[in-house]
């Protein structure tokens, strides 16, 4: 059942092998970043999976925040603790959190709903490179580095006007970027969709490190590289 196949836990907590990240990563966001793959030096269990995990266990509210802190690897015990109502991290066995979400309005359980939101969000996650992250960048006339890509996905905010509707679709509304020195933020704002009717609204956050000078042939580079890994893992 999603997304129980891509993650377990026991005793000792909520814990992601290598294997189900990448699974995860690759079977439901499309996303081929190499951070996710099974034999990646630094390893990454995708934010989106967590993002899954925290709406099958407590639901969608209609007004929800999302917070990363730390980049969460492969067997480290996680658990939940509920701070107050609405109020929710996702730490380690030391108190390290990697994540807080914030929750507040009208909630749903119904799995259908939840999962067609989930599902439906993760696939437009996963598809922020190179689709819209490239034109940005081209925009703003800087590039992240094509040897040790730095994109950190930081935070979301969702607002749905109600969860009676099942979301079937995310459109981009805006993209925007601020760039400081090497450093970039970057808010991508979308519409939720039910067929013709839009019910809500969020917003992405991430950030980029290691900024350098547009090159536009180094960015068709890393476009194509990116494409042929794609296929050559499908």
């Amino acid at each position: 059942m999603f997304p129980e196949d891509f993650y377990q836990e026991d005793a000792e907590g909520i814990s992601f092998s290598r294997d189900q990240a990448s699974r995860f990563a690759k079977q439901v966001a499309d996303d081929f970043n190499p951070i996710h793959d099974p034999g990646a030096k630094l390893f990454c269990v995708p934010g989106d999976l967590l993002f899954a995990l925290v709406l099958s266990r407590y639901g969608l509210s209609t007004r929800m925040r999302f917070v990363f802190s730390g980049m969460v690897t492969d067997n480290t015990p996680l658990r939940f603790l509920q701070r107050s109502p609405g109020d929710l991290t996702l730490e380690d066995n030391s108190g390290k959190q990697y994540l807080r979400v914030e929750w507040s309005g009208d909630q749903t359980r119904d799995p259908r709903r939840v999962e067609s939101l989930t599902r439906t969000y993760v696939a437009f996650s996963g598809h922020n490179f190179p689709h819209i992250l490239v034109p940005l960048m081209a925009q703003h006339r800087v590039m992240i580095n094509p040897a040790r890509p730095l994109v950190i996905y930081s935070g979301m905010d969702i607002e749905l006007d109600s969860h009676e509707l099942p979301v079937r679709q995310l459109q981009l509304a805006d993209s925007r970027m601020e760039v400081s020195g090497i450093r970039g933020k970057v808010s991508l704002l979308f519409d939720l969709l039910a067929g013709e009717a839009r019910v809500g609204q969020g917003i992405k956050y991430m950030e980029m490190r290691g900024l350098r000078p547009f090159d536009q042939a180094v960015a068709d580079q890393m476009v194509a590289d990116y494409g042929q890994l794609k296929q050559a893992k499908r």
